[in-house]
């Protein structure tokens, strides 16, 4: 018997209507956490999937904004900001993490983005059954940029929370 599926109150995804633990302040369903945890252990188990760990944890967190709130204010602030210097202006994953821990320093700047009403077409769903390896990269790539691309009417707002020398900087690697 196929198990009862339920919207997930973050991404809108389909998951499981199960029992369960969620994360304290982005809204999931226990059916989405669980899904999730399991491309985490994926990518934390295996070292071909780290190149696109981040990306996995960015679109996560800018998907699952919760509830105005200075944790979520911050994290989703910080998770937009290494979306957009690894899709928007290019930077290798190593630059783009310490230029997001540069970010930090002004965290308590950032403001309550409203988050859109659609958050994009894919979803953990979307990825936790793929099997081989360069099926999971190219699903979370296609992800974080959709997510990305979600929130294009804050991309100004993210851009000034660059640090230097990236802030205000408009890429076009868009891809």
């Amino acid at each position: 018997m196929a198990m009862k599926r339920i919207a997930c109150p973050g991404c809108g995804g389909m998951f499981a209507d199960v029992k369960g633990p969620t994360h304290r302040y982005m809204e999931a369903s226990p059916g989405f956490w669980a899904a999730y945890g399991v491309i985490l252990a994926r990518e934390y188990s295996d070292p071909v999937y780290r190149e696109v760990h981040r990306l996995s944890v960015d679109a996560y967190a800018a998907q699952h904004p919760g509830r105005p709130s200075p944790q979520s204010i911050r994290s989703v602030g910080l998770h937009l900001v290494r979306l957009c210097l690894l899709l928007e202006l290019g930077l290798a994953y190593e630059k783009a993490n310490a230029a997001m821990l540069a970010a930090t320093k002004i965290k308590l700047a950032f403001t309550w983005l409203e988050p859109p009403p659609y958050l994009g077409p894919l979803t953990v769903a979307d990825i936790v059954e793929l099997s081989s390896v360069d099926e999971h990269k190219q699903a979370v790539r296609a992800w974080a940029l959709a997510v990305w691309r979600a929130w294009s009417s804050h991309h100004q707002a993210v851009r000034r929370w660059l640090p230097a020398p990236y802030s205000g900087m408009k890429g076009n690697c868009l891809k």
